[in-house]
């Protein structure tokens, strides 16, 4: 059996969380379905799927702001992806780097 069959194993999308390769920052989570995480293993950038335009898309393909991936792993219940890559300029939409930029609670 190879990795897709497990992640996707009676499953649509599966989240996938993006970090930082230099650092660990989580820049953003993101949903993959089979054929956008076969296009990332494929181009070695991220493709995703929006659920709300119900498409793939390849992050960086509007804006320049590519993600090449430098590792994927997989959860203990291959049902999440934490994706590693070098993110070229802001990950987030908004022009922040990373999408979690709003503080709820901090301990100080």
């Amino acid at each position: 059996m190879n990795w897709e069959d497990k992640i996707f194993d009676g499953r649509e999308l599966v989240p996938a969380i993006i970090t930082d390769c230099k650092n660990g920052e989580v820049l953003m989570l993101a949903y993959m379905n089979k054929e956008s995480f076969l296009k990332t293993l494929e181009t070695g950038k991220t493709w995703f799927f929006s659920r709300s335009r119900q498409s793939l898309w390849n992050k960086g393909e509007t804006s320049g702001h590519f993600q090449y991936v430098k590792s994927i792993k997989c959860d203990c219940d291959n049902d999440t992806l934490l994706i590693s890559v070098e993110q070229i300029g802001p990950a987030c939409h908004t022009g922040s780097r990373s999408c979690f930029f709003n503080t709820i609670l901090e301990e100080k």
